[in-house]
């Protein structure tokens, strides 16, 4: 299976006759594991500093949610532009120029004397590191994996959870010893790992079999150009013996036969132009961004599914520690709520992969059915009132939220949405427009927090939006399958139409013809003499 994927550097890339499934994947799986603690979990984690920065700043809640949410915007805004310096510059260079600038962002956060400094050093830096530190990373790991890309991608992403449930503890006492600056300058340098991690990712190039074989063998004579060189060359056998001459095998060696000598032109020009249509096709050039996925409808509808289920994403984890601080839970138990919600986002990522990984099973049903349950887990928050039944809400929400979370890009690669061949170009298009709900998510939570001073309030809007994808989500497939159902029509006359043209395009030369002729021919000759 592999080709000329042994004793080479690690700068060039792994080539394949066909997808791995494994291989070199399996490491490229395990940096991602890592960027995806280093990227996402981070991003979730920072809620342990939302009272922190509120009482050094001095600000409302909806202020201090516009660090993660200008953060998440530029992240999910610049995903074509993470797809474009992917295509060009190759998924190594870009992840490890990600982390310098995700480390770069987060080291300066930790000098920042206003909160619109936050806005500048977390919001735009580091939410650019993150994207071109993600999306890639994800994109190749799809590319090692076919029949287990569902359950090696879930199961590497749980690095964001483990890392929610060890980082949201360990910053927190982090911060009783040395404060929250210093834990948050601590944080900045442990991100600088992704450029460890990019270094790891080496690209992958699939080449058929067939076309090594091709350019490893010498070309053969196609199968119809042979049989209508010996139809041709039967022919002029039998009218040869039919004349008293000698049988020969080539037209050109019957002395005085006109007839032969043209006939033997045409299979030879046509098998000229068979062998040039043989040669191997010149390679397209690759786009740097393919927006042809703009057109598919069940691409669109995937879209807005992403749209609004991003709402879902964030604002539960970046708000569920000062909802229990308003309950009247301690640090320690806060922390000990979202640290469970990871544990089970585990599970539920673990979990997604293992049911999808399934054959067959139509993956975007089961896609559907988690984001229902996983909006019933948001509404369920509002009505807990105390530790239990807020750990309760956040594990059954953990769960749900990682079934979807783990799985939700990955599923662009099905067929029910764009396919394995467009995943690149819709990775990017798709997180591009999840980026207007990663802007609005957490500030609109915080709008309602400060209009209602009720933190239970910021999970209603995520509700909403979860419903609302659960609706776009539905529509995916009943899209797809109506769009094929229309071409379905013109394929069969196409088909119709190229048996019709098949037909007419049978040479006249077949053995029957030639031996129908041949006699034909013996005949006038007996019947002249």
């Amino acid at each position: 299976m592999t080709v000329k994927a042994v004793k080479m550097p690690c700068t060039t890339p792994n080539v394949y006759t066909k997808v791995p499934d494994g291989g070199w994947g399996w490491t490229v799986a395990f940096a991602f594991f890592f960027v995806e603690a280093l990227t996402y979990g981070i991003i979730k984690s920072f809620g342990v500093f939302f009272n922190d920065l509120m009482d050094s700043f001095d600000e409302t809640n909806s202020r201090i949610s516009w660090i993660i949410s200008i953060c998440v915007f530029v992240q999910t805004f610049t995903a074509p532009l993470s797809t474009v310096l992917s295509n060009r510059f190759g998924h190594r260079f870009v992840v490890m120029a990600g982390g310098v600038l995700v480390s770069t962002g987060m080291v300066t956060a930790s000098f920042a004397r206003t909160v619109a400094d936050m806005y500048v050093t977390i919001g735009l830096v580091s939410g650019l590191g993150y994207c071109l530190s993600f999306l890639p990373t994800v994109t190749i790991l799809s590319q090692y994996f076919d029949k287990r890309r569902s359950l090696v991608t879930a199961v590497a992403s749980t690095g964001e959870c483990f890392a929610v449930f060890s980082f949201a503890p360990a910053i927190t006492a982090l911060k009783e010893q040395i404060g929250w600056r210093y834990s948050l300058l601590s944080v900045g340098v442990l991100q600088l790992s992704i450029v460890v991690c990019g270094s790891l990712l080496r690209p992958i190039v699939i080449k058929e079999q067939a076309e090594e074989e091709v350019k490893a063998q010498p070309p053969e004579e196609p199968t119809e150009t042979k049989y209508m060189l010996e139809n041709e060359q039967t022919r002029t056998s039998i009218e040869s013996i039919d004349s008293g001459v000698e049988i020969t095998t080539s037209p050109r060696n019957v002395p005085g036969n006109t007839k032969a000598e043209p006939k033997s032109e045409e299979p030879k020009e046509h098998a000229q132009t068979l062998v040039g249509n043989n040669s191997p096709p010149t390679e397209p050039k690759t786009k740097l961004l393919d927006f042809s996925v703009m057109r598919d409808s069940s691409f669109i509808c995937y879209a807005f599914f992403g749209l609004f289920a991003t709402l879902g994403f964030f604002a539960p984890s970046l708000y569920i520690i000062p909802l229990s601080r308003s309950l009247g839970i301690s640090k320690d138990h806060s922390a000990y709520i979202l640290s469970a919600m990871a544990i089970a986002e585990v599970f539920g990522r673990i979990s997604a992969g293992w049911v999808l990984n399934k054959k067959p099973i139509r993956k975007i049903y089961i896609e559907l059915i988690c984001v229902v349950l996983l909006s019933v887990a948001l509404f369920a928050f509002p009505f807990a009132s105390e530790f239990w039944g807020l750990m309760t809400c956040s594990i059954f929400f953990g769960f749900m939220l990682g079934t979807v979370a783990g799985t939700h890009i990955p599923l662009l690669a099905e067929d029910d949405v764009v396919g394995i061949a467009k995943m690149s170009s819709a990775a990017g298009v798709y997180v591009f427009i999840q980026s207007l709900a990663g802007l609005a998510g957490p500030p609109l939570a915080g709008v309602l927090v400060d209009k209602t001073q009720n933190y239970s309030s910021a999970f209603y809007s995520c509700a909403a939006g979860m419903v609302l994808g659960a609706v776009f989500l539905s529509l995916v497939r009943p899209c797809k399958a109506g769009l094929c159902h229309r071409q379905q029509p013109g394929t069969e006359e196409g088909a119709a139409e190229g048996t019709v043209e098949g037909t007419q395009d049978l040479p006249e030369d077949f053995i029957e013809m030639d031996i129908g002729k041949a006699d034909h021919s013996g005949k006038g000759c007996d019947s002249a003499a």
